[in-house]
């Protein structure tokens, strides 16, 4: 590597929930990121954001020292998940948006096709090894809630024997404080907001799904995409889909963005540098198949935004959140992908080589115990993640080049 690639450093990000996150701007800017990733959570899903508000939020971001690099998220609204009779009134509202970006110079949007949740926990403070707290997935637990709780239509069909036993044990050893927990954790609604479905309103989300399979889908995200990629190559804007979380089935949802033939599919379906990947490490290392590495090494060029975190996987099949630089995921070998990635774009003579990153999550730490974060996004937590992740990133630079002298 030249000593002119190894200054393409990655741009440090952080998401930011708003004027109501529990970390301040001025706290963002001393904790080393130089571009917020954020959204305007106050619009209800599937309505336009206006030039007006967007110029808003932007003006307090700049005002703070800081630009809005990323667009995290513009909600699909389910009917385009559904492919319901309404959904191009939806896509035509979100074609709007795209051009009030536009106009407004945001030039990155990340975005997700997960059916009725973003992401799905079942345990929230989950103590680890030195005493924080992180996410936690169970299958376990989440089968006994969706069992005996939630009582989904032909949810036993989803379960062996054994694992409805194994669920129903659970579920008994249970008190109702941690059964009304568990609740809370599973329909927890969108990102940035307190929004919390009942299992009345979230049986009916699901009675919406029950024709739609993993082929439909699949479907009616590439529909989208054909509605929307040209309008995003119109006005100069990358699209950058998330992974699913967790990245397979659940609830009796399918999912269609949890695999490297998964994103394969979707960035060929529709060929476009505005139709990208948002690579996000904790995502995909959900499922212990996934070659995270060998992912970017293959997939790189679709690559427009990197969400960095870890997970540990344990021997039940559960897995909880580690720190950045330990679990399941080499985050060595996955940033040497990424820096590797850089060297070609610098070869091919691409302008995107400082491509976007932000520490995802983060453990609880003390230090932050009497404020309230979104869950997952607590501010020492992530402060610590992207002091580790910039770390790796210059010591591999580093050795890199003096490799190739």
């Amino acid at each position: 590597m030249s000593k002119n690639t190894s200054q393409h450093y990655l741009y440090p990000t952080w998401r930011w929930f708003g004027p109501s996150d529990g970390v301040s701007l001025s706290e963002i800017k001393q904790a080393g990121a130089k571009g917020i990733v954020t959204a305007l959570h106050h619009i209800p899903c599937g309505e336009v954001w206006s030039v007006e508000e967007i110029r808003q939020r932007q003006q307090t971001l700049e005002a703070a020292g800081f630009n809005w690099t990323v667009v995290e998220s513009v909600n699909i609204h389910e009917s385009i998940k559904i492919g319901a009779s309404d959904r191009d009134q939806y896509i035509e509202k979100y074609q709007q948006t795209l051009r009030n970006l536009a106009k407004c110079n945001s030039r990155l949007v990340c975005y997700n096709f997960m059916p009725v949740l973003d992401w799905t926990r079942t345990q929230l403070a989950y103590p680890v090894e030195d005493g924080s707290t992180a996410l936690r997935y169970d299958p376990t637990a989440l089968a006994a809630f969706e069992l005996f709780v939630l009582k989904r239509k032909g949810a036993e069909d989803q379960y062996s024997e054994q694992q409805q036993v194994a669920a129903e044990k659970y579920f008994l050893a249970m008190t109702e404080a941690e059964k009304e927990e568990l609740q809370q954790t599973v329909l927890a609604g969108l990102p940035g907001t307190d929004e919390v479905f009942t299992p009345d309103e979230f049986n009916k989300f699901l009675e919406r799904y029950e024709k739609v399979d993993t082929q439909q889908l699949r479907e009616n995200l590439v529909y989208f995409l054909q509605q929307i990629t040209p309008v995003a190559e119109e006005v100069s804007i990358k699209m950058a889909i998330h992974p699913d979380d967790p990245p397979f089935p659940i609830l009796g949802l399918p999912r269609v963005v949890s695999t490297e033939n998964d994103l394969q599919f979707i960035t060929s379906q529709v060929p476009s540098p505005s139709n990208g990947i948002t690579f996000c490490t904790g995502s995909l290392g959900g499922r212990t198949d996934n070659d995270l590495p060998g992912m970017i090494e293959r997939l790189g060029d679709k690559i427009h935004f990197l969400h960095l975190r870890n997970v540990q996987h344990n021997a039940d099949g559960s897995f909880h959140e580690a720190n950045h630089l330990e679990g399941s995921t080499d985050m060595f070998a996955v940033m040497q992908a990424v820096i590797n990635e850089q060297q070609k774009r610098v070869n091919n003579g691409r302008k995107d080589i400082a491509i976007p990153v932000r520490p995802d999550h983060g453990h609880q730490f003390q230090f932050d115990a009497e404020r309230s974060f979104y869950p997952g996004y607590s501010g020492v937590g992530r402060l610590r993640g992207l002091a580790e992740l910039r770390g790796l990133e210059l010591g591999i630079r580093r050795m890199m080049q003096i490799s190739n002298i």
